[in-house]
């Protein structure tokens, strides 16, 4: 098991967009764009079945969205969902990458005032029970959390974010987007993983096939793909 990271600035998000019909560039986020990609690349180098089920999990924050629910003054805790999008492997990466952009975009969309009181009871009635892990990606975007504009006194973090992308427990599974700076002073993010070797080089490979041509050289590690050794 390796840890790495990929760093993705304007142009990898844009030479992922390219690969849309012109009509459809400005139709999604680049939430959307990164992530759907990413799940796409992700779930080829993971070299699973066709016929399994793959669902990928985008953390919400319901407070952005929602003024009625009731969240108290002064409370800094989490007011978040957990959507999932399902669907088979075999479909997620035989389609165009459009259909998992669409699936990601529905999954957001789906976390709606009535939803969260809905998850709220769920979580009452089944006893707060975990989400599925099988064969499952957990995506989280916390590039506007703050965490590098916090000083304890000797200046702002250079990096704020997952020392590790995971553990022996669910290898893989969580794929936060951490805010980062690359050798070049471009403002982007990167994506901490947490996989076996040749997973790692079968997902490089997967993004080479769009970023080759566009990459970042980060601030430390292995310029391919605009991977950094994950060793933050």
């Amino acid at each position: 098991m390796v840890h790495h990271a990929f760093f993705f600035g304007a142009t990898e998000v844009a030479a992922i967009r390219s690969l849309l019909p012109p009509q459809q560039q400005q139709k999604y986020s680049n939430f959307e764009i990164i992530t759907s990609y990413f799940w796409r690349c992700r779930t080829l180098a993971l070299q699973l079945d066709t016929n399994e089920e793959v669902r990928i999990i985008c953390i919400v924050d319901a407070r952005s969205k929602f003024v009625n629910l009731l969240v108290p003054n002064g409370y800094y805790g989490n007011a978040i969902a957990l959507p999932a999008a399902i669907t088979t492997v075999g479909k997620l990466i035989e389609n165009p990458l459009t259909y998992a952009l669409d699936l990601v975009k529905k999954a957001k969309a789906n976390v709606t005032e009535e939803y969260m009181h809905s998850m709220a009871d769920l979580l009452v009635i089944k006893g707060r029970p975990h989400f599925t892990t099988a064969n499952a990606c957990l995506v989280s975007d916390v590039t506007r959390a703050g965490f590098r504009d916090v000083d304890f006194g000797w200046g702002k973090a250079v990096y704020g974010g997952l020392a590790r992308a995971g553990d022996g427990t669910n290898p893989g599974i969580s794929t936060i987007y951490i805010p980062f700076k690359n050798a070049k002073g471009e403002e982007g993010f990167v994506i901490p993983v947490f996989f076996p070797t040749q997973v790692i080089e079968r997902l490089v490979k997967e993004l080479d096939k769009v970023l080759k041509n566009n990459i970042n050289s980060p601030t430390m590690g292995d310029r391919k793909s605009g991977i950094i050794n994950s060793s933050l």
